[in-house]
């Protein structure tokens, strides 16, 4: 399959949508680029779906996503039982919130009406059934009162998630206009930037979905030092067994921990990260632990996504590593478009 050939994808979402003109129109789907999905779902560019093509349920805003999803195929499957909760397999019967009493005229349930409770409700349902527990997820939410509206329903949860799934929040002002007289003051801005001899100029701190990392950058010192360490065959021992790794035979991950060097095979891995104890303890999947060598907080899902980097990723580690040029404008080239 074409998947298994490709690294973990650096941001692949499953994301709610909400109307700003009807806060009641919910819309569910996935991405892997939430910023550009928002412009094809408001006609600021083409794509987007059928269902939001209303003109009068625009603009549309992104109020929660879940992210770390491990490929495109996982956050469908994810999308899917997240829209028809009423129908998915990963949802056992005795923990359904959400059940048909209608049918279509082909004899199918009939999937019923979204409400934004019914939606928070089952998506801290899918994020501890056994089928999504174990996935490196994160919740987002970028509206105060859809997150407050999260907040009240886990409180009375019967079931908590687990304490290591990470929900954080995002709230802040909508972006500035750019358009006619704000790109005049944009541009004023920009020279004065540079007179100040700013080599790049900053733009305003991003927020929400626009503060997201669509690629690998975040990861960037991580990947150089695996690629240090494998390529001149620096793996030293196994930080779990303690045996002799041998360069090239095996799969073998590396902490992700600042200036640490631990490298071990990956079951072994697995093993020192699996909980032994609690409710956990029949976990079949690692979520985080602590690396045996720097004692530091590790989680699976960056160790694995550095590892399909290092054996997939040949294209996208090289884009991101490349030294990147700086752009630098002459003092005298400023004063020429200011005079202009």
């Amino acid at each position: 399959m074409a998947s298994q050939t490709k690294p973990i994808p650096a941001l692949y979402t499953v994301y709610i949508l909400r109307s700003t003109v009807r806060h009641a129109s919910l819309y569910i789907g996935s991405t892997p680029n939430p910023p550009r999905r928002l412009s094809q779902h408001n006609g600021v560019v083409r794509g987007g779906a059928v269902r939001t093509s209303k003109g009068s349920l625009r603009p549309w805003e992104m109020v929660g996503l879940v992210s770390g999803f491990p490929s495109m195929v996982a956050a469908l499957k994810f999308e899917w039982a997240l829209t028809n909760p009423h129908l998915s397999m990963h949802i056992p019967s005795t923990s359904r919130l959400t059940v048909s009493t209608q049918v279509k005229a082909n004899g199918h349930p009939r999937r019923p009406p979204k409400s934004l409770t019914s939606v928070l409700s089952n998506l801290h349902l899918l994020l501890r059934v056994p089928s999504f527990a174990c996935w490196p997820l994160k919740a987002h939410f970028f509206a105060p009162e859809v997150y407050a509206a999260w907040q009240k329903w886990s409180t009375t949860a019967n079931e908590q998630l687990r304490a290591s799934l990470p929900v954080v929040t995002c709230f802040g002002p909508p972006p500035k206009d750019t358009t006619s007289t704000s790109r005049a003051t944009a541009k004023e801005d920009d020279i004065a930037s540079r007179e100040e001899g700013s080599e790049e100029v900053e733009s305003p701190t991003p927020w929400g979905i626009h503060a997201l990392p669509l690629d690998y950058e975040p990861m960037k010192d991580y990947v150089a030092k695996g690629q240090g360490i494998f390529e001149f065959e620096q793996e030293g021992d196994c930080v779990v067994c303690r045996e002799a790794i041998v360069s090239g035979q095996g799969l073998h991950a590396l902490c992700a921990n600042g200036a640490c060097d631990g490298v071990g095979h990956l079951a072994c891995w697995s093993r020192q990260l699996l909980p032994r104890t609690g409710e956990n303890a029949d976990d079949i999947l690692p979520v985080q632990g602590k690396c045996p060598k720097c004692h530091g907080d590790v989680q699976w899902g960056d160790m694995m996504t550095e590892l399909t980097l290092r054996l997939r990723g040949q294209k996208e580690v090289e884009k991101l590593l490349k030294t990147k040029r700086k752009r630098r404008v002459a003092k005298a080239n400023i004063k020429t478009v200011v005079a202009t």
